[in-house]
């Protein structure tokens, strides 16, 4: 339950996203691109048919490399959030190529607890369609999830924009409660966007009920 701090003041319904950069993602990254590429050889429809197979269950070095990095992830935002209980669960994973005009449309991840996202390669140049300003080529975009949230906020309120972009890096690993609604924007690049997505989903016990009042 939350309390108010010393001075009166609450914080209410924070929704916390991991970003940050694995140490040693350069060499990993190299590996699990070029065995993406041999999966997607053998399987034309990898990224669509994504429940097919479990990524993360894969032998490859380099998966065991980012299965571990990944776990540490959740234990990480599971500290953050104050839970100091035994919580087991399992990752559930696939690869994702995205290529010229493919994105990911409006969406969350249902009966999973947490999702994430690892990237593997980024385009490097500055492709853009037209003469728009306003694209975010290959963006991942996150939504407010309290409904029209920003319908009175002001000047530096923080909740005046209910959308939260992040311009993605190779090496980058981002982690968010599965509920929060997010897209990815059209890659307008010839060259090839990798990311590896994965959901956390807990191996159910009666010890995750809150008390009831």
């Amino acid at each position: 339950m939350a309390t108010p701090d010393n001075q009166g003041f609450l914080q209410l319904w924070p929704t916390t996203l991991v970003q940050r950069m694995l140490p040693g993602h350069e060499g990993a990254n190299v590996a699990l691109a070029e065995y993406i590429d041999r999966l997607e050889a053998a399987n034309s429809d990898l990224t669509t048919d994504y429940l097919a197979d479990n990524f993360m269950a894969h032998e490859h070095p380099a998966v065991q490399w980012l299965k571990e990095c990944a776990n540490k992830t959740v234990v990480d935002y599971l500290q953050r959030q104050g839970l100091d209980y035994a919580i087991n669960w399992t990752l559930q994973g696939w690869a994702n190529v995205n290529r010229f005009g493919d994105y990911h449309d409006l969406h969350n991840h249902p009966h999973c607890y947490l999702s994430g996202t690892y990237y593997v390669a980024i385009p490097d140049d500055d492709a853009q369609a037209g003469s728009r300003n306003d694209l975010s080529p290959g963006a991942i975009s996150f939504y407010d999830p309290r409904p029209q949230a920003n319908m009175n906020a002001i000047k530096g309120d923080g909740q005046v924009s209910p959308q939260h972009s992040i311009q993605p890096q190779p090496g980058m690993i981002l982690l968010w409660p599965a509920f929060l609604h997010h897209l990815v924007h059209p890659n307008l690049s010839r060259q090839k966007r990798i990311s590896i997505s994965f959901n956390v989903v807990l191996k159910w016990s009666d010890d995750y009920l809150p008390a009831q009042n």
